[in-house]
């Protein structure tokens, strides 16, 4: 058992250091969209399915509270929390608008929309992010694999290049850390 855990933990690590050598220029660039619409008086919107959910709640919940260092919250909204929107729009509308009507509801032009999807595949994210282009957001998202149709809509694609869904949503958590944490850098630390 011992041998496996750390095998886990090898594939973990190989795969995270596999991505930035792949897409550290791109997660640059998403850090810079981030903080050009917090200094313009933007929010972000984060929305995904089952972990994805989770790590939207996460990432926001950084940005509105704090993360590293004492600063002014930052405008996150997880479009995943409110169980009477969610399960309304569901209801009526179904599932696959649960993201969407809420972007429409609250997003406006210069706003960042964030999907997150393991397969790249999850039809309410999809629709969401072509609801947020055509609103005239920014786009991101995290997914893994060969990045689905949400990596070809999305402005910005931080792609996983990995078929195994635990190992995707790991590095998509160091993601959220890593943009966060260079969020707080850039606009609240001055350089040395």
């Amino acid at each position: 058992m011992k041998d496996e855990i750390i095998q886990i933990f090898r594939e973990s690590a190989d795969l995270k250091i596999r991505f930035i050598r792949q897409n550290a220029e791109a997660l640059g660039q998403a850090v810079k969209m981030i903080v050009e619409a917090f200094k313009a008086g933007h929010k972000i919107f984060l929305f995904g399915n089952g972990g994805s959910a989770a790590d939207a709640q996460h990432i926001a919940a950084e940005f509105v509270n704090r993360y590293q260092i004492e600063r002014p919250p930052l405008p996150a909204i997880a479009l995943t929390t409110d169980t009477s929107i969610l399960t309304s729009i569901s209801n009526d509308y179904g599932y696959v608008n649960s993201f969407s009507k809420q972007v429409k509801a609250l997003g406006r032009e210069g706003d960042v929309a964030i999907g997150i999807s393991t397969s790249g595949a999850a039809a309410n994210v999809i629709k969401a992010v072509k609801v947020a282009k055509e609103m005239g957001l920014k786009t991101i998202c995290l997914t893994g694999g060969d990045g689905g149709d949400l990596a070809k809509l999305t402005d910005l694609a931080l792609v996983v290049d990995a078929p195994i869904t635990p190992r995707i949503q790991e590095v998509h958590i160091t993601i959220g850390h890593v943009l966060c944490e260079m969020v707080d850098r850039m606009l609240f630390q001055k350089p040395a």
